[in-house]
């Protein structure tokens, strides 16, 4: 029986069959591990978020692109409360009020704020090293979520942010992709 990677009419096996001396130079996407895979995904979004918020006015940061309000000064402003929240252990008793830009705050203020926010939470990170490991979020409250659920959520939660940010971007001034 041959191998199916030496099948011409097999194309997938054939892209994928990998020669193990072949691993060794080669960077395997996700051969981290669980943990760096993911924290990889949550910096690539966070990245695209930032990028969306660079050279924007403070006028067309803070100017909503869409019926409820969203701007993409308000998706920084909450995502740096979320970083803070999920990993740092914010109390948030009121998501409106800590997701609502500082009035007159420059849009490079409130991106400085975000990379601070991702900064406090990646120090969090570093010390993670069980995913299964249920923790309280914040501290002393009821909501509990294991370390892997808080981390795909944010993962999600950016990415979710970050594809707002991309229409946003587009509306004031036509920018498009990463």
């Amino acid at each position: 029986m041959s191998d199916p990677a030496d099948d011409p009419s097999d194309d997938d096996a054939r892209s994928w069959a990998v020669d193990a001396g072949d691993q060794a130079a080669t960077q395997v996407l996700g051969g981290a591990g669980e943990l760096a895979t993911l924290r990889e995904f949550l910096g690539y979004m966070r990245d695209g978020v930032i990028r969306k918020a660079l050279d924007v006015s403070d006028d067309a940061g803070g100017r909503a692109g869409v019926p409820s309000g969203t701007s993409i000064a308000w998706v920084v402003t909450h995502l740096a409360a979320s970083e803070r929240f999920w990993f740092c252990g914010l109390a948030v008793d009121d998501w409106a009020a800590v997701s609502t830009p500082p009035p007159g705050r420059p849009i490079s203020a409130m991106v400085a704020d975000y990379r601070d926010a991702i900064t406090e939470a990646d120090t969090i990170l570093d010390c993670w090293d069980d995913l299964d490991r249920v923790l309280a979020r914040p501290p002393g409250s009821e909501l509990r979520a294991t370390a892997r659920w808080i981390l795909q959520h944010m993962i999600t939660e950016t990415a979710r942010h970050a594809g707002h940010a991309d229409i946003l971007r587009e509306q004031i001034d036509g920018s498009v992709g990463r």
